[in-house]
């Protein structure tokens, strides 16, 4: 009656529905997880030199140098549906040039089955902190946010904020010796 390619492909079909529907149900158990956590930030030394970006122009811009501590227990964010996290550190602030800037300080990956107790203390920023201007010094108000997305085995990528931000100000005069 049936051949062979239309009975295989009718068990394919079938087949592939059903781990559909198995993948949206593992997707649905944990859409409504809350995975924010309590974040610690603080900065411990904060300094800005005005040096040439060779990278764009031979203009001088702020640079700033941050060394911050960051402690957070993300061990309940990891249910069977997360693969990893990719935390970053964020510096938002607002110049007379832009309404809001935003740099990327630091990164994590942390992978399921790792130690997600961070309590780094006396860090250093692994990307630079450039402003494009002289926007840093004697900044009163430059805000430190941890944030994560998670990378999920089935489903939504989502950005997350942490509970608990910094906010420090950078100081009013350049330093002029190395760093």
């Amino acid at each position: 009656m049936h051949t062979v390619m239309t009975r295989g492909n009718a068990i394919l079909a079938y087949s592939l529905s059903v781990l559909s529907v198995l993948t949206f149900c593992c997707f649905a158990s944990t859409f409504f997880y809350d995975y924010r956590t309590e974040a610690r930030i603080n900065t411990v030394k904060v300094l800005v030199k005005n040096v040439p970006d060779f990278s764009a122009s031979r203009e001088k811009n702020d640079l700033g140098f941050i060394t911050f501590d960051l402690g957070t227990d993300l061990n309940p964010l990891f249910n069977w549906n997360v693969k990893q996290l990719f935390l970053y550190l964020t510096a938002e602030y607002t110049t007379e040039q832009n309404a809001l800037n935003q740099v990327v300080l630091w990164d994590k990956i942390i992978l399921r089955g790792e130690n997600a107790n961070l309590d780094f203390k006396n860090m250093n920023t692994k990307y630079y902190f450039w402003d494009d201007g002289n926007g840093l010094k004697g900044h009163r108000n430059v805000t430190l946010t941890l944030s994560w997305n998670i990378i999920p085995n089935a489903g939504l990528l989502p950005s997350v904020f942490a509970h608990g931000q910094h906010s420090f100000k950078f100081p009013e005069a350049y330093i002029e010796s190395p760093v």
